[in-house]
């Protein structure tokens, strides 16, 4: 039990965020990372020590999944779109067992490492990682809005990237039942949903004639082409993992 509860919190599976949205202890930036190294670190205990998670602890994770979709749907920070997502996701690592969501969650974390970097490149340039009002990107910064349509669409679950290939793959080998399928149906459209949002409010749209945009440097495209790399091989190492 003990090592559930420690799961639970260590796999996002309690919006642990809003103590320091509250207090202001961190930026969101600091928060984002440490939501990622709390998971990461989740991911080497779930390996190390043997653990099987009850109908309780799914339903405490979807729940705080879905209080994380409705602040992600508020929010125009990329910084806490970023850690969101990551709540948003939680309930992947609780309904499913580590060899089978494993890949999945690196594929989140390396996407929204993606958006973290544009969130530094918008803060760099534009003063802040908001980006309601830097709309059109797609067409005065073909490389930001680039990347970031690859990382949206990849967090919409669209094949072939190797997230939406995990959703593909579990349909064959999970043992689904009625909370299996309320999940996955929340996740699947609470992640489209969210990506989609997004797009059309920054990727697209008229550009702010206000606004000096500015593309990305050979340095920062350089960091956004390994994110990618390493993307495509996950794909191909899940289209190994449903066709071996």
């Amino acid at each position: 039990m003990l090592i559930n509860i420690t799961l639970l919190f260590l796999f996002a599976g309690i919006p642990y965020y809003l103590l320091f949205e509250k207090t202001k202890m961190i930026s969101h930036e600091k928060i984002f990372f440490l939501s990622v190294m709390l998971v990461l670190t989740g991911m080497y205990v779930a390996y190390s020590y043997p653990h099987e998670f009850g109908t309780p602890f799914v339903i405490v994770s979807l729940l705080s999944a879905v209080f994380s979709f409705y602040k992600a749907s508020r929010t125009t920070n990329f910084y806490k779109f970023a850690y969101y997502l990551l709540f948003v996701n939680a309930p992947i690592l609780i309904l499913f067992s580590l060899e089978q969501s494993a890949l999945y969650f690196i594929a989140l974390i390396l996407t929204l490492m993606g958006v973290y970097s544009i969130a530094k490149h918008y803060e760099k340039n534009y003063g802040s990682a908001n980006y309601h009002s830097v709309t059109g990107v797609i067409v005065i910064t073909p490389f930001v809005g680039g990347f970031l349509s690859i990382y949206l669409i990849t967090l919409a679950l669209y094949p072939p990237f190797p997230s939406a290939l995990f959703f593909l793959h579990t349909i064959f080998v999970a043992d689904i039942s009625v909370l299996w399928y309320v999940v996955v149906l929340f996740i699947f459209f609470a992640n489209f949903i969210l990506a989609m949002r997004v797009m059309g409010k920054t990727v697209f749209g008229k550009p702010n004639g206000k606004i000096h945009y500015v593309d990305l440097t050979r340095g920062e495209k350089t960091v956004h082409f390994l994110i990618f790399i390493l993307l495509f091989i996950l794909t191909i190492w899940e289209f190994k993992e449903i066709f071996k």
